[in-house]
């Protein structure tokens, strides 16, 4: 990992440690890891295509709070492709609005057993992308599930675009995800598959290229390897992050199927 990017990554971690543990009291519950993927991935045709090896060092946060949720990911990358995940940044922030914290009351229908409003935004540091995504989220009531939402939302360009020296912009489009925490324990040892499915419907860029529908499947297996060896949970956890991707960011001659080692440390 080149040194800026390790850099920015301590800071980072640094800065958050710094305000979390100042503001913890604001929290019902908090949740923050540090994760590391290493594996080959896809690079769609537009950014050279081909296989690429791809580290990707991770820091992921969520908490609940008095009127809802909050979740973001910030991932800092290095590939051995010079046009796509090179000394890169990706974030995705979603704040979630719950509709039974706000009004003080279960609000259920069905397999639903809360409803919320959710505002996300997307941004990536090369392609300079900003995207803005606001929806409703449906909070799912799932045996054995830690959790599982439906989330359905707007998917709304406002990238600086080609001549600004980033990736062409994109007209209006929408995006359906099932995110979700399944744990489970087999002969004493703690296991949770966590991931997301993601559909992301067809668009068209500033310069009237289509850009397909495509479905994305982010899961991880993990095992809680603390625990196993000196009985603390929910600390380190080590697993497999497989990425399957049809139609990788709209482009059809670009599916993905990439496992990717997993470490991950929990504070």
């Amino acid at each position: 990992m080149h040194l800026f990017i390790m850099y920015k990554f301590i800071l980072f971690i640094f800065l958050f440690q710094f305000f979390s543990s100042s503001n913890s009291s604001a929290f019902d519950w908090s949740i923050t890891e540090l994760q590391s993927n290493f594996g080959v991935i896809s690079t769609p045709s537009f950014a050279g295509g081909g296989k690429n090896t791809t580290v990707v060092a991770t820091i992921e946060h969520s908490d609940g709070w008095r009127y809802g949720d909050n979740y973001f990911f910030i991932d800092f990358a290095e590939s051995t492709s010079p046009f796509y995940n090179d000394n890169d940044i990706y974030a995705e922030y979603y704040a979630n609005f719950s509709l039974g914290k706000i009004l003080e009351k279960k609000i259920s229908y069905g397999i639903v057993n809360d409803f919320g409003l959710i505002f996300g935004v997307n941004w990536a540091k090369n392609a300079k992308v900003i995207k803005y995504l606001p929806g409703i989220r449906f909070s799912l009531d799932l045996p054995g599930f830690a959790f599982a939402n439906l989330d359905v939302t707007a998917y709304l360009d406002d990238s600086k675009g080609f001549q600004k020296g980033g990736a062409p912009k994109q007209k209006k489009s929408f995006m359906i995800d099932f995110n979700w925490s399944y744990p489970f324990t087999i002969n004493g040892n703690d296991f949770a598959i966590t991931g997301h499915l993601e559909y992301i419907d067809k668009r068209f860029d500033s310069f009237g290229n289509r850009l397909t529908s495509h479905v994305l499947n982010q899961e991880q297996i993990r095992w809680d390897i603390g625990k196993a060896i000196n009985g603390t949970p929910n600390k380190f956890f080590v697993g497999l992050e497989m990425s399957i991707w049809i139609n990788k960011l709209g482009d059809t001659t670009t599916n993905e199927f990439a496992p990717q080692a997993l470490i991950a440390y929990q504070f």
